[in-house]
């Protein structure tokens, strides 16, 4: 029988100090994302419709391109997290869970960094 408090019998139990870090991230990409859409959208509507080149020149500017990928970059970010969490929260086998998370990294990445490469391709064309 051992003399421990109650804070003694429950130190190292419990989270892995990760969730807060996991959720400030997610708030932050949130937040980016309501500040990058707007100048994401104006300009991309503006192309709706239009000819190659008219695309060209509007994001042949370096805002409008910079805009452009970061938006892509943060939302998909953002994507990855929120998939994260949904995976973790439903998904209870543990060699489909590794599979899923690994999954959604590498999509996630891989749709950024595509849409990232297509602007650039338009940008510098």
């Amino acid at each position: 029988m051992g003399f421990r408090t109650d804070r003694q019998r429950v130190h190292g139990l419990g989270t892995s100090h990760t969730g807060a870090h996991h959720w400030w991230s997610q708030r932050l990409t949130a937040v980016g994302m309501l500040i990058l859409v707007p100048f994401f959208l104006f300009p991309f509507v503006r192309a709706l419709g239009t000819d190659f080149e008219t695309v060209r020149e509007i994001y042949g500017h370096p805002f409008n391109a910079v805009v452009a990928m970061l938006t892509l970059a943060v939302g998909f970010l953002h994507l990855q997290q929120g998939l994260q969490v949904v995976i973790e929260d439903y998904v209870h086998d543990k060699p489909v869970l590794v599979a899923m998370l690994v999954a959604n990294v590498v999509l996630c990445a891989a749709f950024a960094m595509t849409g990232i490469f297509a602007v650039a391709k338009i940008a510098f064309a």
